[in-house]
């Protein structure tokens, strides 16, 4: 798709975007441009930007249009951590610029360098071999160790959140949207509040943490078995870095119906660690003595089981944009259920 003829699936002019271009990136902005939107359901609108001329092909990621809440979509603090984590050892898009006037795509945007790789929506990584499938979990495991290992003091990043507390915070947060805009009565997930705040974790272990680490954010070489980039990086901040574990671990307790699980696949047989396994790699690489235990994957379930339900209110008040938000704001009672089996010891 040319700038001329990309108005259809923007929102803004290409035929600006490729003006500013031509004098932000005089070297690599030859030619004509192409403009795709990248599909995927993105919360922040993202497109592959290319100039065949000189081989350039870049990512654009933009704020949504019209009015936000002021925390939301900040891609402002999504090119801020890709800086920060460049050369370092968790692998990232290279950032070329950032521009925060609305006066180009009406919106603040940033462009990274495009990188070549696979990116995988189903856990179950299809179309690989049990030994590469096995391999790419232990490499997300080492992935994220190297995010947890990071110096965000050294990288002036210091002010990039809240150091401490950070369970306390967050499960202030999801109860209080719990209980402000449940769509139906899940006895479950009150359950599960109410025990989490009984055994809150309160230890002041602060990372980088990326909020939103799973399979579906992360790309793999084209042949081969590791991470080469870790993408969406919307929600991170300051926090304890068990958060990002835990969360990573959700395809173990969930079906391939509930959100594309893994759990009741013959993981042996797909080459798919166990969770123990998936978890003490994590460990070695991060050189931490225990992972996430109860506290931790009950937290990150009944998480989901509110951002799942908050789709449904979506639904409900005509907001939601994807198709299957019916479907997958019903999904809330089955995360409810099975944080209740992890704080019971069932899962």
């Amino acid at each position: 798709m040319t700038a001329t003829d990309a108005s259809a699936v923007t929102e803004f002019a290409p035929d600006r975007l490729d003006a500013f271009l031509r004098s932000a990136l005089p070297a690599r902005a030859i030619g004509p441009m192409s403009l795709e939107r990248i599909g995927g359901g993105q919360s922040n609108p993202s497109f592959f930007l290319s100039y065949p001329d000189t081989q350039t092909r870049l990512v654009l990621r933009k704020k949504p249009p019209g009015p936000l809440l002021p925390s939301a979509h900040a891609v402002e603090r999504e090119y801020r951590i890709l800086k920060a984590l460049a050369g370092s050892a968790v692998p990232v898009p290279p950032v070329l610029l950032l521009h925060e006037a609305e006066d180009v795509v009406g919106t603040p945007f940033y462009l990274m360098e495009r990188v070549e790789g696979r990116v995988f929506h189903d856990t179950a990584l299809p179309g690989v071999t049990p030994e590469q499938r096995h391999a790419m979990y232990m490499s997300m495991a080492e992935t994220l160790a190297a995010l947890h290992g990071f110096d965000w003091q050294a990288a002036g990043l210091a002010d990039y959140g809240k150091p401490g507390n950070y369970y306390a915070r967050q499960l202030a947060r999801w109860g209080r949207q719990w209980r402000e805009t449940r769509t139906r009565d899940i006895p479950a997930v009150d359950r599960v509040m109410a025990w989490l705040e009984a055994h809150l974790d309160d230890t002041p272990d602060t990372t980088i943490v990326h909020g939103d680490f799973r399979i579906g954010n992360l790309m793999f070489a084209p042949d081969a078995p590791h991470v080469v980039a870790v993408l969406d990086w919307e929600l991170s901040t300051l926090g304890h870095p068990l958060s990002d574990v835990a969360f990573s671990c959700l395809p173990w307790h969930s079906t391939p119906q509930m959100y594309g699980g893994i759990a009741g696949l013959d993981r042996a047989a797909l080459g798919i660690p166990t969770q123990e396994a998936y978890i003490a790699r994590y460990c070695a690489a991060a050189g931490r003595a225990s992972g996430p235990g109860r506290f931790h994957l009950a937290f990150s379930l009944f998480r989901f089981a509110v951002i799942l339900d908050g789709i449904a209110a979506r639904v409900k008040t005509g907001n939601a944009a994807a198709q299957d938000a019916v479907a997958v704001g019903a999904m809330a009672e089955d995360f409810a259920r099975q944080a209740e089996a992890v704080v019971e010891g069932g899962a």
